[in-house]
């Protein structure tokens, strides 16, 4: 009898290696159906009356791709296991799922109020471009026209500006941040010498819409593959290395439009000192 329950085990298995029989719905490439990321929610966020902001300060940050911390919004440069970067989740969702809506920086990149919605296709038209050049015919020696498509790629965005707002709510007695919006950054070159000519601000996007979004959206985690988090997570909980590069002041300048080079980056150091003293400041031990 045992002899007869090993070789049906022993067929049965067989079986299961033979060619073909697993079907194609059955392969994975993994060990289980991911579904936590599909399924997440925003968290709300906490109720807020103008009432309870006792004290409130506007800051615009940049964000630094090439900063090993920052790695997990840059990588992978093309979609693989369902991950993206973070440029082209933003893209993807303006142009192919329309969840997300982008707002026009003005032609001298300074309008961070989301005053002009951009349509599809200027955002294609910004991101998707031709140009014309020249080459040699091999066979009649001419020179004939030729359409480059020029295509903005994810890895040749390294840099991106947030607009948060600091506060103390004195009804829960705590001191909160908000971001507002967020814009990503690509080189401008010169055209012919190729040399750096600044940052140039494509678009910028509304946060509290992109949350809905960003929430479905993994994050490659070093630590664990299978506690993978979103875009969401890794902004609402810090987890992202930055430098202040604007206060709300009198002036409405930007630090680097009075300070240069290491000043410029201990004055970024100072205003961040502020609003931890600031909070400090609230308490008495």
């Amino acid at each position: 009898m045992r002899r007869v329950v090993f070789l049906f085990l022993v067929a049965s298995i067989g079986a299961m290696m033979l060619p073909g029989s697993v079907s194609a719905q059955d392969v994975l490439d993994g060990i289980y159906q991911p579904e936590h990321t599909l399924e997440r929610r925003v968290i709300p966020y906490s109720p807020l009356r103008e009432a309870d902001v006792m004290w409130l300060r506007r800051v615009w940050r940049r964000v630094d791709l090439r900063e090993k911390i920052n790695h997990p919004m840059y990588y992978p440069e093309k979609p693989v296991q369902g991950r993206k970067s973070l440029f082209d989740v933003m893209k993807d969702a303006i142009l192919d799922d329309g969840t997300l809506t982008a707002y026009d920086p003005g032609p001298l990149g300074d309008d961070d109020m989301f005053t002009k919605r951009m349509t599809t296709d200027e955002v294609r038209n910004l991101l998707f471009r031709k140009d014309t050049s020249y080459t040699e015919d091999l066979e009649t020696g001419e020179m004939v026209e030729v359409i480059v498509p020029i295509e903005v790629k994810s890895n040749e965005i390294k840099w991106y500006e947030i607009k948060e707002e600091w506060f103390f709510d004195r009804q829960r007695s705590v001191m909160e941040v908000r971001v507002i919006g967020i814009c990503p950054l690509m080189a401008k070159k010169d055209e012919l010498t190729g040399e750096f000519r600044g940052l140039q601000r494509l678009f910028w996007i509304y946060y509290p819409e992109a949350r809905y979004v960003f929430v479905k959206s993994e994050v490659f985690n070093r630590w664990n593959d299978v506690e993978r988090r979103t875009y969401e997570d890794i902004i609402w909980k810090r987890q992202f290395g930055s430098r202040i590069v604007k206060m709300s002041n009198v002036y409405n300048r930007r630090i680097d439009q009075y300070k240069n080079g290491l000043d410029a980056l201990l004055e970024a150091e100072e205003l961040k000192e502020n609003i931890f003293n600031m909070e400090h400041d609230l308490w008495s031990f």
